[in-house]
């Protein structure tokens, strides 16, 4: 059974540095496309940035130049290096991940975390 498990969530001040991780484990039968979303109570899961199986990446432009999407080299981890954090950035963030889609709609995606919190204060 595939599964994803966020982690590296936490509280920080504005203009710090957080990396999320997310590993995916059971064997997937196919690579797969994974993405980060948030979301704040009372809001639609917001996408954040996209790795596709090519390694093309894609960023929301409230992101951009600040955060950095990666994969580990088992293709099975897949990181969210923040920087410059903002308060804006508060959220629960969530891992997610497909073999067919690669878009920015979460409710897409075959797989997804439970997510980790991310606090940033001013």
């Amino acid at each position: 059974q595939v599964q994803l498990v966020e982690s590296g969530g936490g509280s920080v001040e504005a203009g710090g540095t957080l990396t999320l991780t997310c590993v995916l484990s059971g064997n997937p039968d196919a690579p797969m496309h994974m993405g980060w979303f948030r979301q704040v109570p009372g809001k639609e899961h917001q996408g954040v940035a996209l790795i596709w199986t090519g390694g093309m990446t894609r960023y929301v432009d409230s992101v951009k130049g600040r955060f950095t999407i990666s994969r580990g080299n088992d293709n099975n981890t897949v990181y969210l290096q923040m920087t410059n954090l903002k308060p804006a950035d508060t959220a629960m963030y969530y891992c997610a991940a497909d073999s067919s889609y690669m878009g920015w709609r979460i409710e897409r995606y075959l797989y997804r975390g439970q997510g980790t919190q991310v606090t940033v204060s001013s």
